[in-house]
Formats: structure tokens, C-alpha cells, sequence
């Protein structure tokens, strides 16, 4: 199983590429077409430039595998190539960016899912994320915030899990 990594430019077009499909797949069918709308491949490939060092990947350099993106107290984005569905990584990427928020000091943190995704609702339980119901939330969009009925989930994050800071 590929190191998780920092993401480098490199990544970025290939990380657009994922990002756009897996977004595509997961929601399209469920969110609202001005939405769907503002989902071009430019918008994933402008909106990566943005997380700066709160985006981490796996796989070579070139052909990352999948990828989490943290923001303030969230688990702003994790997305997973087909290829790697059911290998683990999704939740290497997972713990990966809940210890990155702890070693922030977040004891708190929140994610956002589409309801009817219910795929990744069910992981997220599993993996110790408790769903708090279903709210008119904000998301980032090139146009700024777009609200919309999502799944809140949180988690209380463990600072003695978390990695020392660099």
C-alpha cells in the first residue's frame, strides 16, 4: 500500500480528474443542478491550488490513488479512485486526516455528506463518526457558499493519537 503524502502540483491534474469523476458519480443525482453546474474539472482543479498544505494524497507522484483535504475543525474532502475501493486506503486517508486535525488542537471535528450517499454514511459510522442529522449546510463553490440539505456527521478527535507537529 502506497505512503500517504503531501499532494505536489504534479498530482493536481490527475487529483482534478479523480475529484470531478468520483464527485460526478457519488452526486450528481442528488444534489441540485445549479450545483452540478459549478462541478466543472476547472472548478476541482482551481479549488486544489486552494488547500495548500491540507491536502494529502497517496500513490506515485503523477498518479495519486485518492486524496483527503482538511479545513478549520472539517474533513473538508476524501475521494478514492475506483481502483482503490476496498484496499484500505479510504480509511488510511481517513485516520490520516482526523490526526492531522488533533495535532491542530481540533477536539471536534465535522464532515458533510450528501444525504442520500448512503455508501459513504455507512463508512463514516464505521469508522466512528456520528451522524448529528440533516441541515441546510454551506459548501465551497468558485461562486462562494452553495446551501443545501446535507449529513452532518462529528467525531471527537484523541490529541495523543495525533502525529507530532513539524
Amino acid at each position: 500500500m502506497p505512503p500517504i503524502r503531501q499532494a505536489i502540483p504534479a498530482d493536481f491534474d490527475p487529483l482534478a480528474r479523480l475529484w470531478h469523476e468520483g464527485w460526478h458519480e457519488a452526486h450528481v443525482a442528488h444534489v441540485p443542478e445549479e450545483l452540478t453546474a459549478m462541478r466543472t474539472l476547472a472548478s476541482f482543479r482551481n479549488r486544489l491550488d486552494g488547500f495548500g498544505d491540507n491536502l494529502r494524497t497517496a500513490g506515485a507522484v503523477g498518479q495519486p490513488l485518492g486524496f483527503c483535504a482538511i479545513r478549520d475543525d472539517e474533513l473538508d474532502q476524501l475521494f478514492v479512485s475506483p481502483e482503490a475501493r476496498g484496499t484500505g486506503l479510504a480509511a488510511r486517508l481517513l485516520a490520516d486526516g482526523e490526526a492531522r486535525l488533533a495535532a491542530r488542537g481540533v477536539k471536534r471535528a465535522h464532515l458533510l455528506c450528501v444525504i442520500e450517499n448512503t455508501h459513504a454514511a455507512a463508512f463514516y459510522a464505521r469508522k466512528g463518526w456520528e451522524n448529528v442529522g440533516a441541515a441546510i449546510e454551506a459548501v465551497q463553490t468558485e461562486n462562494g457558499p452553495f446551501r443545501f440539505k446535507l449529513l452532518r456527521f462529528e467525531k471527537s478527535l484523541d490529541a495523543k493519537s495525533a502525529p507530532p507537529q513539524k
